[in-house]
């Protein structure tokens, strides 16, 4: 018995759903401020508490822009010190920083027996290279692996609840300077609560304004986007 050939069955209204979902899918991907856990499930460590740790290897696969989180899980025996300066970051010491380049966002407190778990939430707030390490213990935990370097990017820029007023306070004691003198990275009091902080009427209005935007904006595309197709087949 003779088989005849399959047919295959053409329906512009199937591709025009098609492209549909796939523009949908490519404007879901407008970047959102995110919260990064250093090292994942490894937490913040050196080599020899936990050999697996690869901090570089870790931020090499992420994307960093402003107003990004990094969330540091340890403990009492490690450090979270973050620099622009290389020199300070090389030499996994901090006690010749220059002013507001270098700050000490968590200390380690090697005189304490009993170690207590600690968790750091550091915002993103320049652009450019900037350096992490532990810097407790002459730098033995920075060279035994505990340090890496990422590149910010201005992404959205920095949100609203993350642009300083005029009173914020400092998020930490800068390590170098004068008692008066206060480290670039300024924020406000609530800065340790990324991505869940409550935003003021201002805030919530211009969510508003700006997701209006947007719909409007999508809804345009979307129908350029069916008027190009509808076009083609017809």
């Amino acid at each position: 018995m003779k088989q005849g050939r399959g047919r295959t069955s053409f329906h512009p209204i199937s591709s025009i759903l098609s492209s549909l979902l796939l523009f949908l899918s490519l404007s879901g991907s407008a970047h959102a401020y995110k919260n990064y856990t250093v090292g994942d499930s490894l937490g913040w460590f050196d080599n020899t508490e936990n050999s697996n740790v690869n901090y570089q290897k870790w931020a090499d696969t992420k994307k960093f822009t402003l107003g990004d989180f990094l969330i540091f899980n340890t403990d009492t025996n490690h450090s979270v010190v973050q620099t622009y300066n290389f020199t300070t970051y090389k030499e996994c010491d901090y006690d010749d920083a220059q002013d507001k380049d270098t700050t000490q966002w968590s200390a380690s407190d090697p005189s304490n027996t009993q170690t207590h778990p600690v968790t750091v939430a550091i915002p993103l707030m320049k652009e450019g290279t900037t350096y992490f390490f532990s810097g407790d213990y002459d730098g033995d935990q920075c060279r035994s692996g505990q340090h890496f370097q990422i590149n910010v990017t201005y992404g959205e820029g920095l949100p609203k609840s993350l642009k300083a007023p005029e009173d914020a306070p400092s998020p930490a004691n800068a390590v170098a300077g004068d008692d008066d003198s206060a480290p670039d990275t300024i924020v406000p009091s609530n800065f340790n609560h990324p991505k869940t902080e409550e935003t003021d009427d201002d805030d919530k209005a211009s969510d508003k304004q700006n997701s209006t935007s947007f719909s409007v904006s999508l809804s345009a595309q979307l129908h350029l986007v069916l008027l190009g197709t509808l076009l083609f087949f017809f």
